[in-house]
């Protein structure tokens, strides 16, 4: 079947970012702070890009449109490694799936995008799942702010920066493809690395451990698994729907709640699962109607 292969490489994809926590977790473990496994990681995986794309390293360091993208892509990661490292992994992974709802704005601001009445449906139903998974029962709705965790500012954060990135990818959509993939490795470990040595000179972070096996196969692994990750995703991405792009990779989700259960790294409530369903709902409502669309 035609849809099968991309399907599979899409889901390997959603595997992959699903399941990172552990890998993230083991560095930690071993004492790599998640700024300098990502530092680390990326660093690889940009490495074995520039010695087989050497002219898209040339012309992305002529192109400073892309520079955004860069950081953009380079903060979601930073924000995203580290939550799901030191936090819950299910309510890290959810609060990150706001994405939908920050590209309502961010469409809005930076490319124009009418603010649709569906959109404004798509940002209450996300914004009333945050309060299901961040307040406390009882809680007054003003302590919302106050219920977000350290972890959980990072995977908003995290989830905004990737909403940007997604719409600095419309925006630059003439960019050859190769640049942007680049683009997105280069500032995972540019942003990472920054990161990593600023913390550690304001003593925020710990210096990176002296090299073991144990750990660096952690890391090889690891970087070898966002590599072929990134190449299911364009594979698929290139060969299906924009729409049917979005709904499989959604998947995510239930990778990440599966594996951490199974690993003892979320607690999964009432409370969760109920916030959980209607953040993925306005996931799925903004996938949905662009389905719709790809097919007609």
């Amino acid at each position: 079947m035609p849809r099968t292969r991309p399907v599979l490489a899409l889901l390997f994809n959603a595997f992959v970012w699903g399941c990172s926590w552990w890998p993230l977790r083991a560095l930690n473990a071993a004492g790599l702070h998640p700024l300098w496994a990502t530092a680390l990681v990326y660093l690889a995986v940009l490495f074995v890009l520039v010695l087989a794309l050497p002219q898209s390293a040339r012309s992305l360091l002529r192109t400073p449109s892309l520079w955004l993208l860069a950081a953009a892509a380079g903060l979601t990661n930073i924000c995203f490694n580290w939550a799901v490292t030191l936090g819950d992994v299910v309510r890290v992974v959810l609060l990150f799936y706001l994405m939908p709802a920050w590209s309502v704005l961010l469409a809005w601001w930076l490319l124009g995008e009418r603010v649709t009445p569906m959109a404004l449906v798509r940002l209450v139903v996300a914004l009333a799942g945050v309060v299901l998974v961040v307040l406390p029962p009882g809680a007054p709705l003003a302590s919302l702010a106050s219920g977000l965790s350290a972890t959980d500012f990072l995977a908003v954060a995290g989830g905004f920066c990737f909403a940007l990135t997604n719409v600095l990818l419309r925006r630059l959509h003439a960019a050859p493809e190769r640049e942007r993939m680049l683009a997105m490795f280069a500032g995972g470990f540019v942003m990472a690395g920054a990161g990593a040595w600023a913390a550690t000179a304001l003593g925020l972070a710990p210096p990176p451990p002296a090299p073991a096996a144990g750990w660096l196969w952690v890391a090889a692994g690891l970087a070898c698994a966002f590599l072929l990750g990134n190449l299911g995703l364009q594979y698929g991405a290139a060969r299906l729907a924009a729409g049917t792009t979005a709904l499989v990779m959604l998947s995510e989700v239930l990778f990440a709640s599966v594996s951490s259960w199974l690993g003892g790294a979320a607690q999964i409530g009432p409370r969760l699962l109920l916030g959980g369903a209607l953040i993925v709902l306005a996931a799925l409502l903004a996938v949905l109607p662009r389905r719709s669309r790809d097919a007609r």
